[in-house]
């Protein structure tokens, strides 16, 4: 066959030798070479080795040969959803902390309930959320809890991709950061490139600026991220000039955190001060933004998306865990994120459907530092694809396929889930979880799970 533009055929290709998997008959997603949108109809992807091979015609794709094939009439081929930010394990508290202000949620529910958190409830936690990623179209998140090891092994088990930190607060002393280091060196590059690592410093208002400047130091020492929560409110940046003289994000420039690759969740309170600090930073900081919790919560003000796009921050989409948001859906994200950045910045124009899909696929990959691996489908990227299939009611007709992306499609018209080429899901069906089994045990451990007669916290919130 002969090469389109978006082809670039390997060796194997180049001899005949059969594609591991050819998704033929979609429209697919694809960027041009300044990252701009666009939509290929009637195409196919050919996938070898666990690698995009080469984005044709639905033609040429069906004469290559293919171990595996899908036929993807009538169904959208996209870059696999990215969860910025999460805590996978938590899943196992959804619901458990409801109608309540940040502190109350904090330290009245959530941190007495960790407090009782075994390695265990961990992997039933993180199994739980996978499939309900996989599920949503999510082929890659981003998590700092604790019990790591346990969120790793559910990764490489359900074949999914994740960034993953240890998090750690500086009342365990040294220990909380030697632990997070460890256990970044130790899994980085795991399951066959799927696992990546990072160090994960809880926050600005629970790790001390000496622990802080010692994790940026480590983080450029061994050429790790680190991935952390700063900035989260408006309450909590009031609070650090107060107390510090900075708001969370200087404290993070004065501590080094922000001359590392760093990952910031939320930033609700980053201030117009702050810009200068991060711009400075440059292509290095990134932020993850999960609205639907920000509302929740009814914290005033949400991530500044405009305002870090005018500088160069990548922003990316998440949902935060389960146990806040309730939802591990990044669909919901991207069309909230649109939605609450048209009303924030009184503009209609502002955060299209187009960009909106940016976030969810480009910039999303460059928060978790994967940039140059996922969030596109294009010869040489990691397969992580998904099909959805936009044949409903609810999505027809289609006069503009991006805004019917992500004001029309739901998760659950996600019809297939690949990673590294592996199908997770195919037709809705979940291949790689044990649903029902992990909801059966979880069940039977929620009782010594959810206990608060103990009077114990894991940490205070005090913002």
């Amino acid at each position: 066959m002969t090469p389109t533009p978006h082809e670039k055929p390997k060796p194997g290709a180049a001899r005949g030798e059969p594609a591991d998997l050819v998704v033929t008959g979609c429209t697919v997603l694809v960027h041009d070479e300044r990252e701009r949108i666009g939509f290929e109809q009637d195409a196919a992807v050919v996938v070898r080795e666990g690698a995009v091979d080469a984005v044709t015609t639905a033609a040429a794709g069906a004469a290559v040969p293919a171990a595996e094939r899908i036929d993807a009439r009538g169904q959208v081929a996209l870059p696999g959803l990215i969860n910025c930010h999460t805590h996978a394990p938590m899943a196992a508290l959804r619901g458990l902390a409801e109608d309540l202000p940040t502190e109350e949620w904090f330290n009245d529910v959530v941190w007495p309930v960790e407090s009782n958190l075994t390695a265990r409830d961990v992997v039933l936690g993180t199994r739980l959320a996978c499939a309900e990623m996989i599920r949503a179209g999510v082929t890659t998140f981003a998590d700092s809890y604790f019990h790591m090891d346990s969120v790793a092994a559910v990764v490489d088990r359900c074949g999914m991709r994740a960034q993953l930190g240890q998090a750690y607060f500086s009342s365990q002393g040294p220990a909380g950061l030697e632990a997070s280091v460890e256990f970044a060196l130790r899994l980085r590059d795991g399951s066959g490139g799927r696992i990546t690592t990072a160090l994960a410093p809880h926050a600005p208002y629970t790790v001390t600026d000496a622990d802080l400047a010692e994790t940026a130091r480590l983080a450029r020492a061994h050429g790790l991220p680190v991935h952390l929560h700063a900035a989260e409110n408006l309450d909590q940046t009031h609070t650090s000039l107060a107390r510090h003289g900075a708001t969370p994000i200087g404290v993070l420039e004065r501590t080094g955190i922000l001359d590392t690759d760093v990952l910031i969740a939320h930033g609700t309170g980053i201030t117009d001060a702050d810009l200068p600090l991060l711009a400075r930073a440059g292509g290095r900081t990134a932020v993850a933004t999960a609205p639907r919790g920000y509302l929740k919560f009814a914290w005033p003000t949400t991530t500044p998306v405009r305002a870090l796009r005018d500088i160069g921050i990548p922003v990316g989409l998440a949902t935060d865990g389960a146990a806040s948001n309730n939802s591990l859906d990044v669909w919901e994200s991207m069309a909230l994120t649109s939605l609450i950045q048209k009303s924030t910045e009184g503009d209609p124009r502002w955060l299209t459907s187009r960009q909106a899909l940016h976030h969810a696929t480009v910039q999303s990959a460059h928060a978790v530092g994967l940039g140059d691996a996922v969030g596109r489908i294009a010869p040489g990227r990691r397969a992580d694809l998904i099909l959805v299939d936009l044949t409903g009611p609810h999505t027809q007709p289609v006069h503009d396929l991006a805004a019917t992306l992500v004001h029309s499609a739901r998760s659950a018209d996600v019809r297939t889930t690949i990673v590294d080429g592996r199908v997770l899901m195919r037709d809705r069906e979940l291949l790689t979880v044990d649903v029902p089994g992990t909801v059966r045990e979880l069940g039977e451990r929620l009782p010594a799970l959810t206990d608060r007669g103990h009077g114990r916290r894991i940490q205070e919130y005090d913002t």
